[in-house]
């Protein structure tokens, strides 16, 4: 094994990038990072829809090794994120290092070598001696098995895969879904519609969202005074860390959140059988708390029509319900969010012994610290099982994670291929399922949830409990594969 490891990294969005700046400070240089697209960024190069903003303060989605001082807005749009995710790669030479064009078919450890091999679509292969899987689990859109949903004659296209090429104006359009990217792409095209049906599965909790621009002296204060914005981060931070809270019992804002919800929607929607459609039927919480001041108005509309009975099928001219209702249509579009439990998918990957990571998360995936998994040496998951945040930005729980795998990988440069162990695995996994059944996110179905139940995406806890505890590699939670010959060691 090499004192310097050579790591391939898939996916270049915001984890990616993160484990790649991290890698190279630490003085490991040997990185390709592999993206299937023709760019970096992630999520926020594939989701373009109209409307699209992060629902996190903008203050605190940047790296912490590369804040961005001069968003234009509280909670930065896309095209702006994207731009800094580009421009930061650019920068630190590490777009250099990303292969576009590349996705991942297959990744397998190979046992004799002692190193992964990982073959894309094409045919290539490559080799490394860790492997980091960067893609997230917002990088599937989600399509609804709905009967007929390939005979409508109209364009069809999910909100991640927004055709532009489609004029909407004067049309009549169907929404399905009332998530998190529904309640941002409604308000930015109803205006232009002829009609807009909105296919409502379950109402979400909506809440005011706390936005508007800065100004140039706010942008100029927080460039020429790094303290004031470090301070300002840190304040919105601990405020985040509040609402995470909030998932717990004793969670502090759940009343609060909850009356501004209902005041939100009395004042926003007068009609009270509209109203009564927009009520949810599940506890604050359970599913994304979703943030938006135009998504009320907007269903207000006399335009705009919001439908609660369940989609029967998709037929040539539009949707029926289960009311026998046919909803004529032009254009349908596909809100219904991403495979966020199918985590890695479709990529096989296959570890020690010819074990199948699809066989050792089959019934939901699960990883020490939401990053390393038993028969897979050195692999490493970013934004991996039980990790995902019902509030604050993944982007500190993407550093968390990254600043992990370099304490990892120089024990790999130490002492050769390093996999966890089982029962830590099993321990952690115990802990987690035992403190989420107590979450508030077990009261209802859920994208956060299995179709038998398990809670697979969301972290239980606060950041900085997060952070606490991949602050330090433990290497008693691992097995080193001894060079000599094929029986696993402790690392001492």
């Amino acid at each position: 094994m090499s004192s310097r490891p050579s790591v391939i990294v898939v996916g270049a969005g915001f984890g990616g990038l993160a484990v790649a700046h991290h890698l190279r400070a630490a003085g490991f240089d040997d990185i390709t990072l592999l993206e299937r697209a023709d760019d970096v960024g992630g999520v926020w190069r594939d989701n373009t829809y109209p409307g699209a903003a992060c629902d996190v303060p903008s203050v605190l989605y940047s790296w912490s090794f590369a804040p961005k001082t001069d968003w234009s807005h509280r909670y930065a749009r896309q095209p702006e994120i994207l731009d800094y995710i580009r421009d930061q790669a650019r920068r630190s030479g590490l777009r250099d290092r990303v292969r576009t064009g590349a996705e991942v078919a297959a990744a397998r450890y190979d046992e004799a070598t002692r190193r992964w091999t990982v073959t894309l679509t094409g045919g290539e292969t490559l080799d490394a001696d860790v492997l980091v899987s960067a893609v997230g689990q917002l990088s599937r859109p989600a399509v609804p098995r709905i009967p007929g949903l390939d005979t409508f004659a109209g364009p069809v296209f999910h909100s991640a895969d927004w055709d532009h090429d489609v004029p909407l104006s004067g049309r009549r359009v169907g929404v399905i879904g009332t998530g998190a990217s529904a309640i941002q792409l409604v308000p930015a095209i109803v205006d232009r519609l002829g009609a807009l049906t909105v296919f409502q599965r379950s109402a979400p909790y909506v809440v005011p969202k706390p936005d508007g621009a800065y100004s140039r002296r706010q942008q100029h204060r927080f460039a020429r005074h790094p303290r004031l914005h470090r301070a300002t981060r840190q304040g919105v931070f601990h405020l985040s860390e509040q609402l995470n809270r909030t998932l717990d019992s004793d969670g502090r804002l759940a009343g609060v959140l909850h009356r501004a919800w209902r005041l939100h929607l009395r004042r926003q929607v007068a009609d009270p059988q509209l109203r009564a459609k927009l009520v949810p039927d599940y506890p604050l919480g359970c599913k994304r708390l979703l943030f938006s001041n135009d998504w009320y108005p907007a269903l207000t509309r006399p335009h705009v029509e919001v439908v609660g009975d369940a989609i029967a099928a998709v037929e040539r001219t539009g949707v029926r319900t289960g009311d026998g209702r046919l909803h004529e249509l032009d254009v349908l579009v596909l809100g219904t969010g991403f495979a966020a439990t199918d985590l890695l998918a479709p990529m096989e990957i296959t570890g020690r012994g010819g074990r199948r990571l699809a066989d050792a998360w089959a019934g939901g995936a699960r990883a020490h610290l939401g990053i390393t998994v038993p028969e897979f040496p050195s692999l490493f998951v970013l934004y991996g099982p039980n990790t995902n945040l019902g509030g604050s930005s993944i982007i500190g729980m993407l550093e968390a994670q990254a600043r992990y795998v370099v304490q990892a990988v120089r024990e790999i440069a130490a002492h050769g291929p390093l996999e966890v162990r089982a029962d830590r695995a099993a321990a952690y996994d115990t802990e987690m399922q035992d403190r989420l059944a107590g979450s508030v996110w077990s009261a209802c179905a859920s994208w956060y949830r299995e179709p038998g139940g398990r809670i697979t995406t969301n972290w239980p806890g606060t950041v900085t409990e997060y952070r606490r505890r991949t602050a330090r590699f433990d290497p008693g939670d691992f097995r080193r594969l001894d060079e000599g010959h094929d029986e696993e060691a402790e690392v001492r």
